[in-house]
């Protein structure tokens, strides 16, 4: 399959569920309340902000300035509409953009927020910490969750799907780690709960699938995109605990410290 027809079949699946990843409003309050009150004046970056679901809970639970970035068009025209429905278009930029390559001066935000998407983007957690850390004001906030083993000994058939995925999984002590290394001050990481798995994204996800593969019935490269989502659906139902993702919070270090 080229890469072209694939990834047109992967957007053809995510662009029709509200959220492109695990996550819930209340998670992502949890790790606001780890941080100070934010006020008008200071901007967050949500990088690969997706369709937005997490930046409209971000605008609504905080005073800030959002600016929301996402190489695909199409997700960022969802949340261009999603943020004008609710009124909250004055305080939400959404733009394309090279989430590599992210063209703000040095020094841009007091807080950089990014749901399940930091190795996606960057290819490793502690290059991402460390590549997008010139963005933060001395003293600025990051906030990420990302995929985390949670038991010492992940079953084997799920560690086959994610290196054959290519996905960067590691326990929560070496994700603390690499935290402290790439100048950071932990103050805080939680478990993403199952709701923001299964009500929010799982459940969803399969009924789209469902769809999908009734449009694309007899087209093999189509249906071999939708069993790869359904196959990791049902990992998670096999597995329950042995993965999910884990919300850190941490704090940039100023130079002097």
């Amino acid at each position: 399959m080229s890469s072209d027809k694939f990834w047109n079949y992967f957007f053809e699946i995510y662009e029709a569920i509200p959220r492109q990843g695990p996550g819930d409003r209340e998670s992502t309050e949890r790790a606001l309340r780890l941080l100070p009150p934010l006020t008008p004046k200071q901007r967050i970056l949500d990088v690969g902000c997706g369709s937005g679901a997490q930046t409209i809970d971000l605008a609504r639970t905080t005073a800030a300035q959002i600016v929301a970035v996402d190489k695909h068009e199409a997700f960022v025209t969802q949340l261009v509409k999603r943020t004008a429905d609710q009124g909250l278009g004055a305080r939400i930029q959404a733009q394309v953009g090279d989430m590599n390559d992210l063209a703000f001066p040095d020094g841009s935000f007091d807080v950089i927020w990014c749901e399940g998407a930091i190795v996606i983007i960057i290819g490793s957690f502690a290059k991402g910490l460390s590549t997008w850390r010139r963005l933060l004001v001395p003293g600025g906030y990051m906030v990420v969750s990302e995929l985390c083993w949670l038991r010492d000994d992940p079953p084997t058939e799920v560690k086959a799907f994610f290196d054959a995925e290519g996905a960067d999984v590691t326990d929560t002590g070496t994700r603390r780690q690499d935290i402290v290394a790439n100048g950071y001050r932990l103050v805080g990481d939680f478990v993403l709960p199952a709701v923001g798995w299964w009500e929010n994204y799982y459940v969803p996800l399969g009924e789209c699938l469902e769809r999908f593969r009734r449009l694309h019935a007899g087209d093999a490269e189509a249906l071999d995109v939708a069993a790869r989502s359904q196959y990791e659906i049902e990992l998670y139902r096999r597995y329950p605990g042995a993965f999910g993702y884990v919300f850190f919070v941490m704090q940039a270090l100023k130079d002097t410290e």
